[in-house]
């Protein structure tokens, strides 16, 4: 991400959903990422689009990817999960940075 052009501010693992959104509110975030290697993302997640929009990040996208779910979930899925979730952008464990790069700079458009 960062050398496609975008400023990356890393806020390390286990963050609350409050100091995701103050990060976001000092940066001026344009979006925001969680990934989850541990497969607790839906905990992470839950209701964080809503605290967002509260907090006035209402244009802040949500981009969410990697080991998101405990079990065995079929992809389309946890995709539907998360975007019940208002995650605007889901990628599975395999994605690819650039696809990520891609949606990310034709959704800032």
């Amino acid at each position: 991400m960062k050398e496609a052009g975008f400023k990356i501010v890393s806020l390390e693992i286990q963050v609350s959903q409050e100091e995701s959104i103050n990060a976001a509110i000092q940066a001026k975030a344009d979006a925001t990422s969680v990934s989850s290697l541990s497969g607790h993302a839906k905990i992470l997640v839950e209701g964080l689009k809503a605290k967002c929009v509260e907090a006035g990040l209402t244009h802040v996208g949500l981009y969410h990817g990697a080991q998101l779910i405990i079990g065995d979930m079929r992809w389309e899925d946890q995709d539907r999960l998360f975007k019940e979730m208002r995650v605007d952008r889901v990628y599975p464990h395999n994605a690819i940075p650039e696809q990520a790069i891609a949606d990310l700079k034709a959704n800032l458009k």
